[in-house]
């Protein structure tokens, strides 16, 4: 069996130039690959296509090669809570495709299955469908969009085996299992790894079929995106 362990976020994104396009996983802040998001800050690589559900906060996240001007264009859903995001996006520093949230992820996994493209009544009559072809099927219309084209994809588990199978925990399963699906080159890190055979079978939900390196992450912030508390009466 291969082994796909890497030592560390810097030898996982070794080959990642300036002009490539990334998948990175996570739903808002819950289940982001920090370590490998630091590991590019470091590097410093330039003129990025980042597709993410969310564009991190301001010092976190993909807030942070956004503040680096890392980032020539974000596709993404959900993008409310970071400044410089919204700063570099009204003054035109920033190139930004917003997806409805399932069309994004069902282009992932249309990448991943090997499908060239979907239709979807998402966003038909709005901004969003403009400049793409429109199909009737059965009296409906349908957008037609493409499957992404990524060089990367770069996500995180919670427990992974040597052999790149992955497990998610919780919310962190919305976009990570079809980002793994889809990159030409998929990395993963997770917080705990553990040797091939360990991992239950029936637990598994990415298979390291489609993991290409794989190593544990430390340091690990999960930062909460709002926080809400109830005050005691």
């Amino acid at each position: 069996m291969i082994n796909k362990v890497v030592s560390g976020a810097g030898e996982a994104i070794r080959d990642i130039e300036d002009g490539s396009t990334l998948m990175l996983g996570g739903f808002g802040l819950c289940g982001i690959p920090e370590n490998c998001i630091h590991a590019l800050v470091q590097k410093n690589v330039k003129n990025l296509t980042c597709i993410s559900n969310n564009a991190g906060v301001d010092d976190f996240g993909i807030g942070l090669m956004l503040q680096q001007r890392q980032v020539k264009k974000m596709i993404s859903s959900y993008v409310g809570e970071n400044a410089e995001f919204e700063r570099q996006l009204l003054s035109g520093e920033l190139e930004v495709e917003l997806i409805p949230q399932g069309t994004l992820a069902t282009r992932c996994m249309a990448a991943g299955y090997g499908m060239p493209a979907i239709f979807t009544p998402a966003g038909v009559g709005t901004e969003v469908a403009q400049g793409k072809e429109v199909r009737n099927f059965n009296g409906k219309d349908y957008l037609m969009e493409y499957a992404f084209d990524a060089d990367f994809a770069i996500v995180k588990a919670w427990k992974g085996d040597t052999a790149g199978n992955l497990i998610y925990r919780s919310t962190s399963r919305n976009f990570n299992p079809v980002m793994a699906m889809a990159g030409k080159t998929t990395i993963a890190e997770v917080e705990i790894l553990v040797e091939a055979g360990e991992l239950d079978p029936d637990q598994i939900h990415t298979p390291g079929v489609f993991v290409h390196r794989i190593f544990q992450g430390t340091d690990y912030e999960k930062r909460i995106e709002q926080r809400t508390v109830r005050t005691k009466n």
